[in-house]
This record gives C-alpha cells, sequence and structure tokens, in this order.
C-alpha cells in the first residue's frame, strides 16, 4: 500500500512538472515569438579585435581582446573532438528535442539529496541559446526564455550545425572563443588538427573555462582532460585501452611567455597599432622585438632589489627599459607589480633625471669646440641669484671635463651650460631624442626637466651606435590570422646626430663615471661599458642609464606619491641593479668595444616607417620630425593616484645638489 502510494506521488510529481514546464514554453513563446532573430544571422560574429603579441622567438607574449576564428565544421574536426563534447556536455544530444527531460530529472533528483548543486541539467542546444542571446542572470524568466530559445533552434536547425554553432561560439578560456581559435590558442595548430588528448583537454574547458584554462594551471587542466576521457569510454566513444594511450600522451602546449610584468610591454604595443595600420576588425598578430630571456631577467632584478631594499630604504616602485642600439625594445618593466598597478612607469611617468641629463650639456660643449681635458674651476657659481651645491658642499678646484663628469659636479655642469648657452644644450638633447618639454633656466644643466625612463634611454642609443638617433620601437611586423602583412618595419636610423671625433670622446668620458666616477658600481669588467647616475632633489629619484655596444639599459626607483627615498642614489641600487641586469643579459654576445665613431650596432637606413617619420636623409628633417614621433611614445597618462607628473611646489631650482 505504501509503494502504491509513493509511486502515485511520484507520478503526480511528474505530471505536475511536465504541466509546468509546458505553461513556461506556451507563455515564453507567447512573448518572445516575434523577437526571435533570422537564422541566418546566427552565423555571423561580430566583435572587437583579438591581438597576439609576439616575442622576438615567435613565443606568445600576451593575447588581448575576444578570439574568434572563422566556422569549422563537424565534417572538417577529427570525430574525437565532438565525441568528447558530447560525452561531457551532452551524452543524450542526438536523442532529445532541445530539453533532455530524463537528464533534468536525474540532476534535480541528483542536487537534492546533495543539498546544493552538482549537476547541471541544461543540453547544449540551450547552452547555445543562452551563449547566442541571454545574459548569465540566474532568474526564471531567463530560464525560460533559454528552453524557449532551444525549442526553436531545435526546430529551424539540424543537429548537426546546432553542434557547429555551439562548438564555434562557446568561450574556452584565454579570451578565446570556439575550438578553433582556443586550440591555435593552446597548441599552436588548428582544431582540424588536434588528437585526442588535446580534444579532451579542449572539451574539458566548458565546465570552468578560466579554472581549467592550462595557462593558468596545466595539472588541473590535464586532470580534467582524463575525466572527458573517462566520460567517452563511457558514452561508448573509447575503450579503456585507448583512453589509457591517451592519457600518456599528454598535450603539448604552445610556447607562451611566463612572465607577468611583460603586459607592461604589452600594453605599450598595443597603443602604437593604430598609428601603424589604422583602426581594424581582423584579428591581429603582432612581432615584437622583445627577448623573452631579458624580460624574464629584468623582471627578476627589479623585484629581488625591490625586495630585499625597498622597505629600508623607502623604495617602493622601480622601472627598467633595455633596447638595441638600433631603438629596438628588447626589455620593459613599467612597475614591481602589473596586477596591483597598469601605470607603465618606463613610458607613462615623467621625472626628473638629475644628473644623468648632463651627457648632453657635455656634447653640447665638445660641439662647441671644448676638449675632454680642458679645465674649468670647481667653485661656488651664482647665477641669475641661483646657487647650485655640489654633495656636501665640497669643491675640487681645476678640473678637466672628463673629471667633471665621471665625479658629476654640478658646478661645473652648470658653468658649462652657461658657457655654451642653455639653447645649444637643449637643442643637442632633442637632437637625440628627448622630446619632453625642457625649460630654460639656470638648473637645465642638472636634469630638472622631467622626461620618461624610455625616451632618456633611447636618447643614449646613439653613444652605443656609432652616432645615430633611432626612434624606440617594439613592433616588427603585424598581419592578419590569415597571414596578410599589414606592416612590416624597415631601417632604424634617423641619421647621424654626433660627429666620429665628439662620439669617441663622449664615450671615454662616460666609460670615466664607470671606472673612477659616481658609476663605480655599475662597471661590468668583463666587457667595455659606460653611462651616467642620475639622482633628482630629496632623493626622490635614483637613475642609472648605461650602455654597451650591443645594449642600452635605463633604471629608475622612486615613489608614485614623489615622496623622498631614504637617500637612494644614483650611483647605488640603481646602478647595481643595472649590473646585475646587463651581466645576466649579456652572456650571449662576446665582449666588443663601444664605437670610436664609426657604426659598430645594426643600424640601417629608415625605409618603411610609418608616415610622419623621418628617413634620416635631411638633419633638419629629422629635428623638426622626431619630437612628433616621439611625443607619442614618450607622453605620459594619468597615473595611480598620488601619482603626478609634474609634482606641486617642486620647482627643482632652489634646492639642486650633486648627489650621485
Amino acid at each position: 500500500m505504501k509503494r502504491r502510494s509513493f509511486g502515485r506521488r511520484l507520478w503526480s510529481l511528474f505530471t505536475t512538472l511536465i504541466v509546468t514546464f509546458g505553461v513556461l514554453w506556451a507563455a515564453a513563446f507567447l512573448i518572445l515569438a516575434p523577437e526571435m532573430p533570422d537564422t541566418a544571422s546566427l552565423w555571423q560574429v561580430k566583435k572587437s579585435p583579438g591581438v597576439t603579441v609576439l616575442a622576438d622567438d615567435g613565443s606568445v607574449v600576451a593575447q588581448r581582446g575576444a578570439f574568434n576564428s572563422t566556422m569549422v565544421g563537424i565534417a572538417e574536426m577529427p570525430p574525437h573532438l565532438p565525441r568528447a563534447i558530447i560525452a561531457t556536455e551532452d551524452r543524450r544530444f542526438y536523442g532529445h528535442f532541445g530539453m533532455d527531460v530524463v537528464g533534468f530529472l536525474r540532476a534535480m533528483v541528483a542536487n537534492v539529496r546533495a543539498g546544493g548543486v552538482v549537476q547541471g541539467g541544461s543540453t547544449i542546444t540551450q547552452q547555445l541559446a543562452k551563449n547566442l542571446f541571454l545574459t548569465p542572470e540566474r532568474t526564471v524568466l531567463r530560464k525560460a526564455r533559454e528552453l524557449m530559445l532551444a525549442l526553436w533552434l531545435e526546430a529551424r536547425l539540424s543537429k548537426d550545425d546546432i553542434l557547429t554553432l555551439y562548438m564555434n561560439r562557446v568561450y574556452l578560456g584565454a579570451g578565446a572563443y570556439g575550438v578553433e581559435s582556443a586550440s591555435q590558442r593552446y597548441f599552436g595548430k588548428s582544431a582540424r588538427r588536434v588528437n585526442l588528448q588535446e580534444a579532451a583537454l579542449l572539451a574539458g574547458l566548458l565546465k570552468a573555462p578560466s579554472r581549467y584554462a592550462p595557462t593558468n594551471n596545466i595539472k588541473r587542466s590535464r586532470d580534467r582532460a582524463a575525466q572527458v576521457l573517462a566520460n567517452m569510454v563511457a558514452a561508448g566513444y573509447l575503450t579503456d585501452a585507448q583512453a589509457a594511450a591517451a592519457k600518456k600522451r599528454l598535450a603539448r602546449l604552445a610556447r607562451h611567455s611566463r612572465t607577468k610584468g611583460v603586459r607592461y610591454f604589452a600594453d605599450w604595443v598595443q597603443e602604437r597599432l593604430p598609428a601603424l595600420i589604422g583602426n581594424r576588425d581582423d584579428d591581429l598578430i603582432v612581432l615584437t622585438t622583445l627577448s623573452p630571456k631579458a624580460q624574464k631577467t629584468a623582471e627578476s632584478a627589479l623585484a629581488a632589489t625591490l625586495k630585499r631594499y625597498g622597505k629600508s630604504r623607502k623604495v617602493a616602485q622601480g622601472a627598467l627599459v633595455a633596447v638595441a642600439p638600433d631603438g629596438a625594445v628588447r626589455a620593459m618593466v613599467g612597475g614591481r607589480s602589473y596586477a596591483q598597478s597598469q601605470f607603465n612607469r618606463a613610458v607613462q611617468a615623467h621625472r626628473q633625471p638629475g644628473s644623468a641629463f648632463k651627457p648632453f650639456v657635455y656634447l653640447a660643449a665638445l660641439e662647441a669646440g671644448l676638449d675632454p681635458d680642458d679645465k674649468v674651476k670647481d667653485s661656488p657659481v651664482s647665477v641669475e641669484g641661483w646657487k647650485p651645491r655640489n654633495f656636501k658642499n665640497k669643491y675640487a678646484g681645476n678640473v678637466t671635463l672628463t673629471r667633471a663628469l665621471a665625479q658629476s659636479i654640478n658646478t661645473v655642469a652648470v658653468k658649462v651650460s652657461e658657457r655654451v648657452g642653455r639653447d645649444r644644450v637643449i637643442a643637442t638633447a632633442q637632437r637625440l631624442g628627448i622630446t619632453s618639454p625642457i625649460a630654460s633656466h639656470p638648473a637645465l644643466a642638472l636634469g630638472t626637466s622631467e622626461v620618461t625612463l624610455l625616451e632618456l634611454t633611447a636618447a643614449y642609443a646613439p653613444f652605443a651606435n656609432g652616432g645615430y638617433a633611432v626612434v624606440p620601437h617594439g613592433i616588427l611586423e603585424i598581419r592578419t590570422r590569415a597571414g596578410r602583412v599589414l606592416y612590416r618595419r624597415g631601417g632604424s636610423s634617423l641619421g647621424r646626430v654626433i660627429e666620429s671625433h665628439n662620439l669617441r670622446h663622449m664615450n671615454a668620458m662616460l666609460s670615466e663615471a664607470l671606472v673612477s666616477g659616481t658609476g663605480r658600481a655599475a662597471r661590468l669588467g668583463d666587457r667595455a661599458a659606460a653611462g651616467k647616475t642620475g639622482t633628482s632633489q630629496k632623493y626622490r629619484d635614483g637613475w642609472f642609464v648605461g650602455y654597451t655596444a650591443d645594449l642600452v639599459t635605463g633604471v629608475w626607483l622612486g615613489n608614485d606619491d614623489d615622496t623622498p627615498t631614504k637617500r637612494v642614489t644614483g650611483g647605488q641600487l640603481p646602478a647595481s641593479l643595472w649590473k646585475s641586469f646587463m651581466r645576466a643579459a649579456s652572456t650571449e654576445r662576446p665582449p666588443r668595444d663601444l664605437p670610436a665613431g664609426g657604426a659598430v650596432a645594426s643600424v640601417t637606413p629608415n625605409s618603411q616607417e610609418p608616415p610622419g617619420q623621418d628617413d634620416g636623409a635631411d638633419l633638419k628633417r629629422f629635428i623638426d620630425g622626431l619630437a612628433g614621433i616621439l611625443s607619442e611614445i614618450s607622453k605620459g597618462t594619468a597615473g595611480p593616484a598620488g601619482t603626478p607628473s609634474a609634482p606641486p611646489g617642486r620647482d627643482g631650482v632652489l634646492d639642486t645638489e650633486n648627489s650621485d
């Protein structure tokens, strides 16, 4: 009797559910039928273009945007790919009418027993309806709409069409929509060529794309793929032996960058795209100049410095950028943590370079006829009522220009600047690549006009490459996913900006800074190097910019809110950080001498620059054009709260002393 009563209750519950769903479907039909789309529109994909950024070795640096690919039909795929998805997501797909009543009831019972949601009852058709037409909200009305749309899809499309649409539209993590895009993203090949283990990995992503994405956790992704193989055995698509063999062949991922700070570089590259190719709807592949080894080394060196000394020396932030002598950016780190702050201190922060600006003063002096061995008296000086001081107020009397630059003597730099003329100094700095505004006041020589780390580093490149100005760049080629080349960079040189004899003198003078001057902590020992320290007033900024014949690197340490560090000078932590990076980054090339007047780096005439860039044939054209080119590269944007590009009340004039 009890059994009969229970059976009646169960049947009553079942019929109630059927009637309820029938009413819901009827209501949904009356409400939604007029809004049904044309089936032809289902095959059209509207999206913002995806951008894949590659390092110089072809490895994936970053992927931005949403990636959809051309439709791949079921018949074009290996059979195990759709079977893996059916076995995992909707085993009765070919037997139901858009809603799997049996599967729904089974999931409901399981969830009641578990006291929570442990099984889902949505079919592939329902998931497609949700992905195509609905929002992720969980309401009764949204579920009713989903069921109605699923029935409509089943009435209008074949099962293979529904499965094709689902597999080409579903999100599979890492910005990839559809199996083709995901296969290219994870395996570097078409979905038409995936093996069984790879197919299982893709199918496993459907449950939770971000959680199971192999780019986030490869072990978790492979464990999930093993479950998919088990599902295929249960569905009758595989034997136990076939599944066991597949588990032994781990899905091999395409090469991707394992560094996190590289996202600063990726942002910078992406911002450059419209100027080169305009606005496009195509998915793009961008080949860049970035060296994965140099990038990893830069991130590690900066992180180690800030971890060890940041708290004790009151340094919260830093940046490092390394460029080849032709201006190609090889590494870029814009801060200690991209996750915490996307503000790129290598290209967006404008800071006072301090004495790192002085090489432009002394180059102007050489061009005005002075000699490195000429002597200037290191003594107190007053210019327009301003009295610059040396570090600890010490003065050395008559010193050569070489010694004055190496030891970063402020009074001599100011006297030299006034002697040759501020306008000449400004013109020299601009000719080499400084495009940020330079104020013509007495403190000009001490680097009180703010610059970015990238523009300052690139302005040192002529010292390393034989005297040729360059534009710092990160993009070598831009092409569509179909292979059409939209942009390819030509030569790099914008013309000679330093005469041979002056270049020889400047390299000797800047080398001396590492031998006997303020940059001794940066001395490499095994190879010729040169550079200059910089410290802004009150120890707010610490700089070191230096170079070998193969690499030019700039380092900045400081705080976003412009508070002083604990007496950090350019010759201390920045110089040590520079040395640490350069020693590790230079191991692949044999030591070479610095140029003595001839071009030693691969600097060739520029033949395929974007509109507005100069070909280097005429120096005046170069000077006029470079400002316009680099203004986009070096201009800052609003930084994080408390990160002013020009701190209020800081004039950089009244209290500037040599502290390098």
